[in-house]
């Protein structure tokens, strides 16, 4: 566990500011009745240092998706999947630590990852690697 003091990676943009790009995401915009999105905002600092913003979208069928999983896709879209840290935070400011289903995201895209920086807290930052502590695949997958 580190304080979430000072640049993210050794760049030159802090977490409070990858904070800030996460939270200007995350607002509430229904499209129906049946559509919400953007009642979390996530923001993804790729190693390029490229920062890669996303919203969530919940329908009421149950169909949707977390905000990570729109900022992952839009790096993917740009050749992208190597990253320094990402955050997601609720409509209200509130800093979230990922779901299971995120943090595998990021391992599957590139397992490399593991190092990287999670914003769990305005003032915790975890390496993903501490939050999936035990994989679940095989030894002899490859990658």
């Amino acid at each position: 566990m580190e304080k979430q003091t000072g640049v993210v990676g050794g760049g030159n943009l802090t977490y409070e500011e990858l904070i800030a790009r996460a939270s200007e995401v995350a607002v509430l915009y229904r499209s129906s009745n049946h559509c919400d999105a953007g009642l979390v905002g996530a923001a993804v600092l790729a190693e390029s240092g490229v920062v890669y913003t996303g919203c969530s979208v919940d329908l009421r069928c149950g169909i949707g998706f977390c905000a990570e999983h729109s900022a992952v896709a839009e790096m993917l879209k740009h050749h992208e999947a190597r990253v320094r840290a990402f955050v997601a935070v609720n409509d209200d400011g509130v800093v979230l630590p990922p779901c299971g289903r995120c943090r595998e995201l990021f391992y599957q895209i590139d397992p490399d990852n593991l190092d990287t920086d999670v914003v769990v807290d305005r003032n915790e930052v975890v390496k993903l690697r501490d939050l999936l502590p035990h994989p679940w695949q095989p030894k002899h997958w490859p990658g």
